[in-house]
């Protein structure tokens, strides 16, 4: 049943821009509709969204598998920590400095990395994961980093004299990073540079006929990223005013990749629902056993990657418009027209045929 929901046309322009009035009206309204916990969880829910944009941009429509981007969401959060703890960089500037060393790592890093293969280059990435956390507790970094007691920052008040929390002003603040990073990748993918990245990932030798350049291409691609996930691990930090190199272990980059094949390779929606999977989904597994959390977790994954293999996203952009489907008018049957008379006989002499 659900394969076949999956099969149905997508929803129309109109429906999309609908969903996402409605979608913002609501995330507007949630900071004066709950807790201050929530609004953490939620400011969580949306910092990962950011990263997974970027693993969006690379798995889904390029093609590329990362399991590191674990490693480049620590490095956002270290960057952003450092200026804001030793050298008093307002935390409104920090995501953007974050950003752009994240999309220079990543362009250095993908330059060489890329021209693997698919599965050597997730072992490539996974070896940065692993080596990440083990650099944060080195000693010569101590004094930047923290060591392994990590870093404490303070959390920002609202400007302006604005009546709002603490949370609440970091709830919308991330928010709007949030809606800025889906602008600009929208732009990006209906711009040329997206089309190219498509060709790519459907036919690398037909891209290289029309004069596609694979491997810069590829290390772009990369960078950009490197830099949406350095912009959620610096997002990140800020939240939740803390960092320490356990926060960012080997764990982190296969959630993160788990986040965007649940919610959805190809589209960017699904950045947002994969968000929730990895966020509320392990708190729900503790609730159901407390004894084996992980095997129930990965239960789920199995059913949900089974049932819905095109993700939340495409489940849900296939129920709407099976729904708008269903509430259009039937087209109109056919005018019936009288059948044509025969041709009257000729009457008179007619020449032979020559």
């Amino acid at each position: 049943m659900l394969i076949k929901i999956l099969n149905r046309p997508a929803p129309s322009r109109r429906n999309q821009l609908t969903a996402a009035a409605v979608a913002a009206i609501v995330a507007l309204a949630l900071p004066f509709l709950v807790s201050d916990y929530r609004l953490l969880q939620l400011s969580l829910v949306v910092t990962y969204a950011i990263a997974l944009l970027g693993l969006v941009l690379l798995t889904g429509f390029n093609g590329q598998i990362s399991l590191g981007h674990g490693a480049i969401f620590a490095l956002g959060a270290y960057v952003t920590a450092i200026l804001m703890n030793s050298f008093k960089v307002p935390y409104w500037l920090a995501p953007i400095a974050s950003g752009a060393i994240c999309f220079g790592f990543g362009v250095l890093f993908g330059r060489p990395a890329l021209r693997l293969p698919g599965h050597l280059l997730a072992l490539a990435t996974f070896g940065l994961a692993m080596a990440a956390p083990q650099l944060l507790r080195y000693k010569g970094l101590e004094k930047w980093t923290g060591g392994v007691q990590g870093i404490m920052l303070d959390k920002p008040e609202a400007p302006f004299g604005l009546p709002l929390s603490p949370d609440q002003w970091m709830y919308l603040f991330v928010l709007a990073i949030l809606l800025l990073a889906f602008v600009s990748i929208a732009n990006l993918l209906d711009g040329r540079m997206g089309r190219a990245i498509l060709a790519v990932r459907d036919n690398p030798i037909a891209a290289t006929a029309m004069g596609i350049d694979l491997p810069f291409l590829k290390t772009v691609t990369f960078g950009y990223s490197s830099l949406y996930t350095g912009i959620a691990g610096s997002a990140s930090a800020i939240v939740v005013c803390y960092v320490a190199p356990d926060s960012f272990s080997v764990f982190l980059s296969i959630t993160l990749l788990v986040g965007v094949v649940i919610g959805g390779l190809n589209l960017p929606a699904g950045a947002l629902l994969g968000a929730f999977v990895i966020q509320f989904l392990p708190n729900l597994t503790e609730q159901i056993s407390k004894s084996a959390p992980g095997a129930i977790y990965g239960a789920l994954l199995i059913v949900a990657v089974y049932l819905v293999p095109g993700g939340l996203a495409g489940l849900v952009q296939a129920c709407v418009a099976r729904l708008t489907r269903h509430r259009r008018p039937a087209p109109l049957p056919p005018a019936k027209t009288a059948p044509a008379e025969p041709p009257a006989p000729r009457i008179g002499k007619t020449e032979p045929a020559r």
